[in-house]
């Protein structure tokens, strides 16, 4: 089977019910998904898979927080982000999307339906 054209998304999350639900729900939408469960993770399966949206929590105990984000902002320029957060420090400037906890899944797939799109009306 040919998976060429299929969107990849990573999802990084430390909390095991909420990655493993997502990343089944996703599936049955017909994506590719991979996960990790925390930033450093997260780096090894950017380094060995093609990605095209990640999905990440904001707190992890591992590489979160602050320092993830200034990660994903200089090293995954190419991928679109979505940030999910039960908690934000408002003095930090997130510079994606965020979608706070508790969250719909159906809302996930929504949102990443909308970053795609906005890419595909010839953004920069």
């Amino acid at each position: 089977m040919d998976n060429s054209n299929k969107l990849v998304i990573l999802i990084v999350e430390d909390e095991d019910s909420i990655r493993l639900t997502l990343r089944d729900y996703l599936r049955k939408r017909g994506y590719e998904v991979i996960v990790a469960s925390d930033g450093v993770g997260a780096i090894k399966q950017l380094i060995d898979h093609h990605v095209d949206v990640i999905v990440t929590d904001y707190r992890m105990d591992i590489l979160g927080g602050d320092y993830w984000i200034k990660f994903l902002s200089t090293y995954c320029t190419k991928q679109k982000v979505l940030i999910t957060s039960g908690f934000l420090r408002p003095e930090f400037s997130i510079p994606f999307k965020v979608i706070f906890k508790p969250f719909d899944y159906s809302r996930v797939a929504e949102m990443i339906e909308e970053v795609m799109a906005a890419d595909d009306g010839g953004k920069e």
